[in-house]
C-alpha cells in the first residue's frame, strides 16, 4: 500500500516562500500521478495541484497559478510544491495524494478529486501571517 510522507510547512510572512516535500514508500510511485490539496479551518479539502507520473503535465488552482510549481523526482520517490509569494489567504493545512489513473484516463483535476485518491499524506500546517 502507498504511503506517503510529508515534511516543510510552518509559518512564513506574506510573500515569503515555502517548500513542501512528499516521499511515496511501495512500488508503483512511478505510475501513480500525484498531488497537493489543502484544507483551511472549517472548509472543505480543495485542490491546489496535480503531475502526472512522468512529470509531463501539470495543473493548477487558479488561486495558485503562477505562484506555486509542483514537480516530482521519480528517482527519490518524492514530489515538491514550491509555494511562492505566500499570501495570508494560503493558510492551511496542505496533504499529498496520489492516485493511480485507470489505462488511458489523462490526468486533469477532475480526475484528481478526493474522492479518486488512492493515498493521503499525513498533512502540514502552512501558516501565512505578519
Amino acid at each position: 500500500q502507498e504511503q506517503l510522507v510529508q515534511s516543510g510547512g510552518g509559518w512564513v510572512q506574506p510573500g515569503g516562500s515555502l517548500r513542501l516535500s512528499c516521499v511515496a514508500s511501495g512500488d508503483t510511485f512511478n505510475g501513480y500521478a500525484m498531488g497537493w490539496f489543502r484544507q483551511a479551518p472549517g472548509k472543505e479539502h480543495e485542490f491546489v495541484a496535480t503531475i502526472s507520473w512522468s512529470g509531463y503535465m501539470t495543473y493548477y488552482a487558479d488561486s495558485v497559478k503562477g505562484r506555486f510549481t509542483i514537480s516530482r523526482d521519480n528517482a527519490k520517490n518524492t514530489v515538491y510544491l514550491q509555494m511562492n509569494s505566500l499570501k495570508p489567504e494560503d493558510t492551511a493545512v496542505y496533504y499529498c495524494a496520489a492516485r493511480s489513473l485507470p489505462w488511458g484516463t489523462l490526468l486533469s483535476p477532475s480526475e484528481f478529486t478526493p474522492h479518486d485518491l488512492d493515498a493521503w499524506g499525513q498533512g502540514t500546517l502552512v501558516t501565512v501571517s505578519s
